[in-house]
C-alpha cells in the first residue's frame, strides 16, 4: 500500500525533478515486487495490489502464483529501466538496477525460466567493480561487505540487526530458538561455515548452536551490521542451478565450487545433472540458512516439503506449505475466501 501511495503521489507531483522521480518510482516498484514475492510464497494465491483505492482493494480477488510472478517481473523490469547502476547511498540500503536484477534472477529460477535466471545472475557476477564474494566468511555480513547487494539499514546510528538479539544466546538451554541438530550435524568437518556462522553453547554436557552470521547482539558505538537481504553467493547458486537445468554441467560446477572453495571445501564430486542439482540444493542449505526463508522456499518450489519435513517435524502435513490468511484480511475482503486449506 505504501509503495502504491508513492507511485500515485509521483504521478501527481510537479515539484520533483525528473531524476528523483525516476529513482523514487523505481524503488517503489521494486518494493512492491518484493512484498508480493513473499506474500505468494507464504500465502499462495493473493491479490496483486496496485492501487491505494480501498474500495478496489476490498474487492480484489486472488491471483494465481503464475500471474503474480508475471506482475512481479513486469514491475522489476520497469524498475530496472528507471534506476541507475550505482547506489544512491553508501549503505546499499536503497535499490538500484542491480538490486532489481538480483531479485529477477531469483524469480526466474522459481518460475523455471532458466536462461533468464542465468543471464540476470551473470549481470551481477560480471560487475566486479561493485560486487565480489568476500574471501573471509567473517566479513560477509559486515556493513561494507562487497558481497552485499541489498540490505536493511538500521533506523539509528549504532543500531545493528534484529537477527542478532533474536538468534544469539550465551547460556543454555536456549530461551527461544537454536539451530537444529539436523542442520548442525550436516556440515562436514572442513566446512568453515559451521565454525564461523554457528556458535556452540554448552551446559552440563549438552551442546546447542545458535546462528552466528551476525555477531552483534546489542547496539555499538557505530553500526557494524545491517540485515542482508540479497547477496552475491545466492547469485552464484542461482546460476549454478540454472546452468545445470540447461545441461551446462561444467559451468554449473564452476559456480558451485566458487561457494565451496570460499567455505574451505574441495570441488564437488557430482557428475550427473541430477547429482549436481542435489549438490546445489545442499549448498543452498549450508550457505543461506536463517536468511529470509530460503530453505523453506527451496523445498516448496521443488515439491520436497513433505519428504523432508514429515520425518523430522511433528504434526507436519501437506497443507502446512501455506500460512493461514489473517482473519482481519478475510473480514476486510470476502474475495480472499476460502481460507487456505487446513485452517
Amino acid at each position: 500500500m505504501l509503495a502504491n501511495a508513492v507511485i500515485e503521489g509521483l504521478d501527481n507531483s510537479g515539484g520533483i525533478t525528473t531524476k528523483n522521480k525516476k529513482q523514487l518510482l523505481g524503488e517503489a516498484l521494486f518494493l512492491r515486487a518484493v512484498v508480493h514475492f513473499y506474500l505468494t510464497n507464504l500465502f499462495g494465491d493473493v491479490p496483486y495490489v496496485t492501487t491505494t483505492d480501498y474500495q478496489k482493494n476490498n474487492t480484489a480477488g486472488k491471483v494465481g502464483s503464475a500471474e503474480i510472478y508475471k506482475s512481479i517481473i513486469s514491475d522489476l523490469q520497469t524498475a530496472s529501466a528507471l534506476l541507475p547502476e550505482t547506489y544512491s547511498s553508501a549503505s546499499r540500503g536503497r535499490a538500484n538496477k542491480f538490486v532489481c536484477r538480483a531479485l529477477l534472477s531469483r524469480i526466474y529460477l522459481y518460475n523455471k525460466s532458466y536462461p533468464e535466471a542465468a543471464n540476470e545472475a551473470s549481470a551481477l557476477i560480471n560487475s566486479t567493480a561493485l560486487f565480489a564474494l568476500e574471501s573471509d566468511l567473517n566479513n560477509v555480513f559486515l556493513i561494507n561487505s562487497k558481497e552485499t547487494i541489498w540490505q536493511f539499514e538500521s533506523a539509528s546510528a549504532g543500531q545493528n540487526t534484529k537477527e542478532g538479539p533474536i538468534f544469539i544466546f550465551t547460556a543454555g538451554p536456549p530461551a527461544s530458538v537454536a539451530a537444529s541438530t539436523i542442520l548442525t550435524s550436516s556440515f562436514v568437518a572442513l566446512d568453515q561455515r559451521k565454525s564461523k556462522w554457528l556458535k556452540a553453547v554448552s551446559k552440563a554436557g549438552e551442546i546447542w548452536y545458535h546462528p552466528y552470521k551476525y555477531k552483534e547482539q546489542t547496539n555499538t558505538s557505530v553500526s557494524k551490521e545491517y540485515s542482508v537481504v540479497l547477496r552475491m553467493a545466492e547469485q552464484y547458486l542461482i546460476r549454478s542451478e540454472a546452468r545445470a537445468m540447461q545441461g551446462d554441467l561444467i559451468g554449473a560446477k564452476e559456480d558451485l565450487n566458487k561457494i565451496r572453495s570460499r567455505s574451505g571445501l574441495p570441488g564437488t564430486q557430482a557428475l550427473s545433472k541430477e547429482d549436481l542439482l542435489s549438490a546445489v540444493l545442499e549448498e543452498r542449505r549450508w550457505e543461506l540458512f536463517t536468511e529470509y526463508g530460503h530453505r523453506f522456499f527451496d523445498l516448496k518450489r521443488l515439491d520436497m516439503l513433505d519428504a523432508k519435513l514429515q520425518p523430522v517435524k511433528a504434526g507436519w502435513n501437506t497443507e502446512d506449505r501455506l500460512f493461514p490468511i489473517p482473519q482481519t484480511e478475510l473480514g476486510n475482503n470476502p474475495k480472499l475466501l476460502p481460507q487456505n486449506p487446513g485452517y
